[in-house]
């Protein structure tokens, strides 16, 4: 999905300003996703049994992917918003 709103973001806004902020929430996502896969791998590296420690990090992590998602989203859709319909 980066690959089509990176590019996108130099089409639906107007300011380099604009555009710094839409890629940049694409890129948090994209960085909370890597840390999250990168503390997965290490859980899973320590032991394939369960552990309500290592459920909960995993737990963490992925929630930050989600808040990541969210706030993406909404600044996207802010833009949206700007452009085609307040326009």
């Amino acid at each position: 999905l980066a690959v089509f709103m990176i590019p996108a973001a130099f089409w639906l806004v107007q300011t380099w300003l604009e555009v710094n902020l839409l890629v940049s929430f694409v890129v948090l996502v994209l960085i909370t996703e890597v840390l999250n896969t990168g503390i997965e791998s290490a859980i899973e590296r320590i032991g394939l049994e369960r552990h309500e420690l290592s459920k909960r990090a995993k737990d963490v992590f992925s929630d930050a992917v989600m808040l990541a998602l969210l706030l993406c989203g909404g600044v996207w859709l802010a833009a949206l918003y700007t452009r085609f319909i307040a326009a």
